[in-house]
């Protein structure tokens, strides 16, 4: 039977395929590489391990060179996928071709993209068609459709989200913010690393907000590093100068500095000199104009560097001294560690559970110690919007609390909260940024789940950025929204004040949103044919939110196949606030000695979701692209 007889014109094909590899071919045969090159020339993707195992499969005289023919059979192998043909034969009216009418059909009933027109459908053809004398004709071979599936406009993650799509101009305590933890480690809390790297990669990740541990360094440098660990020391100097670099490369909102202050006033002097020189007129060091009393907008904000960090006397203060000689001068900041007397004892902050205290035994401080800190009004002033404010109670936040003033809750005790008072901790974090950082006890830099502290509004969830798993993929997912920008505005029944929102009850909806996807395929699950060939494929389908939306469905398993396993089955899941939940895509391998073996993920927030035949992109543990490997589905809901 002769090439694709059955479903394209032989003639043109011949043509084309010919045209595009005859070259190649002048010595008879090619090698592997050669024939890999030429298949990334056809647009079509394989990995080169993947393909050494199929071009050896079709090597029949074993001499590491192949024919015309036996590259058209790894050609087929690899392009034409069955589930591809099926939907190609169903909208194809001679099975060779897909017309305009076709294509809008198509796109409308399979794609769900709803403003289609004749130029939409050219567009199509004109760019994923490769062969000439079809393009002319306005119409598609199996050629274009399979290019055109594999395509970034069949990816799953909706292209409307791809972009800073939302209103920026709310109050910046209206956004999640992308936050990470101890960002200058590279691996555990105790004797790794502290590498400008961390830095470095937390910004190109998007993240906007950076914690800075500062400490009394030699000849009066500040330096960065855990205290009371053996974790290596890095100037703060050339931290900043790192982040001053890289601040702004994926995104144009505000980059908040957490520094975790444990200076002597002369080296705060020597820190506010150098956050000076460094940002310059980026630096926010005074009141914007437009935002006196109230907190401005991440538009408002774009390519400021903003600093978090104790503070003394009011912002007014701070604006009246501006241009002033402040060098020398110095505040006590008293912190009473205290129980507030109108304080439960589950708003009480343990202080035997603080970082520092369970750094080394040599730290431990009685509790309820009253301690006085003396605080540089050189970088005092430079405090503005961000000013570190400890958490005392709900109770105390809603009588005293400033508009500027952020707080810090470990996790354990805002895990208490949000168990105990969820609703009145919504009401904390519609005023006011809330950061959440891990528990001491971390010390080789796990990470909790981040959605149990976005489910109740707090815009800084902090985590390890450089330890992978399940949180840093749910972290990527919730930021891949509004164009990576790193600030996503929070759902309004977080931040509209009469909202009585409690993540804890299930709310009464008649209508939930209800997702069907149907997982059909994988796509080279594995980098080699060898592996693939004996993997035990399946994959899992997780939904994270509120407590009564997480729930996860998974497949059968598919013996010895990730390199194009078919599944055809069909998960439906119920969800109560979508606006909150995140879907998270994982490939396994089943195996009897080692269990499972992770294969890849993708995360995305379930409002960002296209419809219809989708292509899933997998990434490994540390977040890297794992191209070509993929699930193909279907994608089905009513919004």
């Amino acid at each position: 039977m002769t090439f694709c007889e059955d479903f394209l014109n032989i003639f043109v094909l011949n043509r084309w395929f010919l045209s595009m590899i005859t070259e190649e071919f002048k010595g008879g045969k090619i090698t592997v590489e050669a024939a890999h090159k030429l298949l990334e020339k056809l647009h079509i993707h394989c990995s080169l391990s993947h393909f050494k195992d199929i071009f050896k499969d079709n090597d029949r005289l074993n001499l590491g060179r192949i024919t015309i023919e036996e590259f058209r059979a790894i050609y087929r192998t690899v392009a034409h996928r069955e589930e591809l043909l099926e939907i190609f034969n169903a909208y194809s009216e001679d099975r060779k071709f897909i017309y305009k009418k076709n294509m809008i059909n198509f796109l409308t009933k399979e794609q769900y993209i709803l403003d289609v027109n004749d130029s939409v459908v050219y567009d199509i053809f004109e760019k994923y068609e490769p062969i000439e004398e079809v393009k002319k004709e306005k119409k598609m071979s199996l050629e274009g459709f399979v290019r055109y599936m594999a395509s970034s406009e069949c990816l799953i993650f909706n292209t409307k989200c791809d972009k800073v799509y939302q209103d920026m101009n709310h109050p910046i305590s209206d956004y999640y913010i992308s936050s990470s933890h101890n960002t200058y480690l590279i691996s555990d809390q105790i004797i790794g690393p502290s590498d400008l790297w961390g830095y470095v990669s937390a910004l190109v990740k998007g993240c906007r907000c950076l914690e800075i541990d500062c400490w009394d360094g030699s000849q009066n440098e500040p330096v960065v590093y855990h205290g009371y660990t053996l974790t290596s020391k890095i100037l703060f100097k050339t931290v900043i100068q790192s982040i001053q670099k890289y601040a702004f490369v994926s995104s144009d909102y505000p980059v908040v500095l957490s520094l975790e202050n444990h200076c002597s006033p002369r080296q705060q002097e020597v820190m506010a000199r150098n956050l000076l020189s460094t940002f310059g007129e980026a630096l926010l060091s005074d009141v914007l104009e437009d935002f006196p009393d109230r907190l401005p907008s991440p538009e408002a904000l774009k390519f400021k560097i903003l600093v978090k960090n104790k503070k003394v006397g009011t912002l007014k203060e701070t604006h009246d001294r501006k241009g002033f000689d402040k060098h020398g001068q110095v505040q006590d900041y008293e912190e009473d560690d205290s129980p507030d007397p109108q304080t439960s004892s589950s708003e009480t902050v343990n202080a035997k559970k603080s970082s520092d205290n369970l750094r080394t035994s040599s730290s431990i401080l009685s509790v309820f110690k009253k301690k006085r800190e003396k605080v540089s009004l050189a970088l005092s002033d430079l405090v503005i919007y961000t000013k570190a404010e400890k958490f005392r109670s709900f109770q105390y936040s809603r009588q005293f609390q400033q508009f500027n003033e952020a707080n810090s809750i470990e996790e354990t005790e805002a895990r208490k909260l949000s168990k105990l008072q969820a609703p009145e901790f919504v009401i904390h974090t519609q005023k006011f940024i809330t950061r959440i950082y891990p528990d001491a006890t971390r010390t080789n830099s796990s990470n909790f789940n981040p959605q149990e502290f976005w489910n109740i509004g707090c815009q800084m969830v902090a985590l390890n950025f450089q330890t992978p798993g399940t949180p840093m993929d749910l972290q990527t997912g919730r930021f891949l929204d509004n164009g990576g920008a790193g600030y996503v505005l929070k759902p309004k029944f977080l931040r509209d004040e009469k909202s009585n929102f409690d993540p804890n009850v299930p709310p009464k909806d008649d209508n939930p949103f209800t997702v069907t996807i149907r997982l059909i395929s994988g796509i080279q699950l594995l980098p080699n044919f060898a592996s693939s060939s004996t993997a035990n494929a399946f994959v899992i389908i997780e939904v994270f939110g509120v407590p009564n939306d997480k729930m996860k469905q998974q497949t059968r398993v598919i013996k010895k196949n990730a390199f194009n396993p078919k599944w055809n089955e069909t998960f439906t899941f119920v969800i109560a606030v979508p606006e909150l939940a995140l879907i998270r895509f994982v490939a396994e391998s089943q195996n009897l000695i080692v269990g499972t073996e992770f294969l890849g993920q993708y995360t995305l927030p379930v409002l960002c979701m296209n419809r219809g035949y989708r292509r899933v992109p997998l990434y490994s543990k540390e977040g890297s692209s794992l191209d070509p490997a993929s699930l193909f589905i279907y994608v089905w809901y009513i919004r």
